[in-house]
């Protein structure tokens, strides 16, 4: 606007003048409510969001961990060595050097005389240093490969790869994502398969795959009737179009699915869902709310949530929140460690009216929208991202927390974020599946592979025993309280001191 225009506007009269002030205030209003969008939608990454850490790029955030940091016990260090010092937790001994690293095996193919032995004076010295090895006696570890005992019934050709090629090329290639050409590279260079083609290696995770179609069947029906099961999805490349990975996973089972669509429709064809009577582990997208089955929702999205109201928009009841939930999670955690099946019924009671001030604080601080000039109009009005949230603390608190209701329901939905995260890797090396049957037979041998590791089988041993016809069949298990819904790769967590009642209540001192 010009003086001029301005000066025009005045000695038109106040009423002129007010009816352009207030246009002018409600253009500045929704300039200012998208400035406050773009910002925000600038200052999301990984760690405040449910974006991919991929979507950071080169201005990725320093880690920030949610967990709550714990005085862990550590015995004195010791020393392994002139230059190496080891440290651990409390019952760790600590790993020496020299024998018990590559421990000396009974078995020895053959014997050989080696060099001469080092005079006294080095001799004495190593061990001064806190060497180990036993004199005079030293294996040499190399790779051995078994010849076959015995013809198999499938040899029917003069010449055909055996089992172990057979199992070797499928662990390369579906279980370490190499990409086809690698794979049979290393066939060609390692084990001297001749013209060893990419076609072959196809053929052998195809064959592979349809072996696995009753082992699929099973898991499939393992995982709906489980009490406690994790859901998610997440988008892959065939055929030069976007499909999904559906997963759904338990502490014993893991089990693929991969569809056209994201949503209900997808989500009918696996077959889970819709006759699923156990608890159903996964965050809020709406679909999973349309099941009538249990509901638990993860809080590791709903802190990432809360971390950015935090940062970005000044919202105390944010914190609370955050420190709530971490709060709660020591709690379960705490009373699991020493054997406990379920919280107190006063210690529940407490932290639920805990749970209830806090969202009655945030809509203190985030009233809701009123319409504009008093019009009333169809439909929700539009709400911030801080009312949306409190709205879901608010109808959704049973699925929130029911993980200090039950523990069998775990805090977050990480173990089918976990098993997806193998399929992102997948993708961002090979790129897109040339058929939909690939894709196909990718999910249902990482599935397997997934659940044979969960029960304590070798990854190349359970390949190997899907080629000799006898693969492995997963047993209905049903674990205890205390532990399910933990890899059995995890280490055990050292108990603290605060294990009796006060630990509960130590934040509300």
């Amino acid at each position: 606007m010009t003086p001029d225009e301005a000066l025009a506007i005045y000695q038109a009269g106040p009423e002129t003048a007010v009816r352009v002030l207030l246009e002018m205030d409600a253009r500045l209003a929704v300039n200012q409510q998208r400035v406050r969008n773009l910002e925000g939608r600038l200052a999301k990454d990984s760690h405040n969001s449910s974006k991919p850490p991929s979507s950071d790029g080169l201005n990725k955030p320093k880690p920030k961990s949610l967990r709550a940091r714990r005085a862990v016990p550590r015995w004195p260090a010791r020393t392994c060595g002139p230059d190496l010092a080891l440290g651990g937790e409390a019952g760790f001994g600590g790993v020496p050097s020299g024998e018990s690293v590559r421990r000396l095996r009974a078995f020895i193919d053959r014997t050989a005389a080696g060099p001469p032995r080092a005079p006294p004076s080095l001799r004495s010295a190593r061990t001064e240093t806190g060497g180990h090895r036993t004199p005079g006696r030293n294996q040499n570890l190399s790779l051995r490969l078994p010849q076959p005992r015995c013809v198999s019934p499938e040899a029917a050709a003069p010449a055909q790869y055996g089992l172990r090629v057979k199992s070797v090329a499928v662990y390369l290639k579906e279980y370490q994502l190499l990409p086809f050409d690698r794979p049979a590279e290393i066939m060609r260079d390692l084990f001297a398969c001749g013209t060893f083609s990419e076609g072959t290696l196809a053929n052998f995770t195809a064959a592979c795959s349809r072996r696995l179609e009753p082992i699929d069947v099973i898991i499939r029906e393992q995982v709906s009737a489980a009490e406690v099961a994790g859901f998610d999805e997440t988008g892959m490349r065939a055929t030069g179009s976007l499909h999904w990975v559906h997963t759904v996973s338990t502490h014993w089972l893991t089990w693929y699915f991969a569809h056209e669509k994201r949503g209900r429709e997808a989500m009918d064809a696996a077959g889970v869902l819709p006759d699923f009577k156990g608890r159903a582990v996964h965050n809020f997208w709406s679909p999973y709310l349309q099941y009538h089955c249990g509901h638990a929702f993860c809080n590791a999205h709903l802190l990432r949530e809360l971390v950015f109201l935090w940062e970005e928009g000044a919202q105390a009841q944010a914190k609370d929140m955050i420190d709530h939930l971490r709060t709660i999670k020591t709690a379960v955690d705490t009373a699991r460690q020493v054997g406990q099946t379920a919280l107190p019924g006063d210690i529940l009671n407490c932290f639920h009216v805990r749970y209830l001030r806090i969202v009655d604080a945030g809509y203190a601080q985030n009233p809701a929208p009123e319409p504009p000039n008093g019009i009333k109009r169809r439909g929700r009005l539009k709400q911030s991202k801080a009312g949306n949230l409190l709205d879901r603390f608010r109808d959704h608190s049973g699925g929130i927390l029911a993980f200090m209701r039950d523990f069998a329901v775990p805090f977050d939905n990480n173990l089918p974020e976990r098993d997806l995260r193998m399929m992102k890797l997948r993708q961002k090396i090979s790129g897109t599946f040339r058929s939909i049957d690939a894709l196909a037979d990718f999910c249902r041998i990482r599935g397997y592979v997934s659940t044979a590791r969960q029960n304590g089988l070798n990854a190349l041993d359970a390949l190997r025993r899907i080629f000799l016809g006898n693969p492995y069949v997963p047993e209905a298990k049903i674990p205890s309280p205390a532990h399910r819904w933990q890899r059995k790769t995890q280490s055990p967590t050292l108990l603290t001191k605060h294990t009796g009642r006060h630990a509960y209540l130590s934040s509300y001192k």
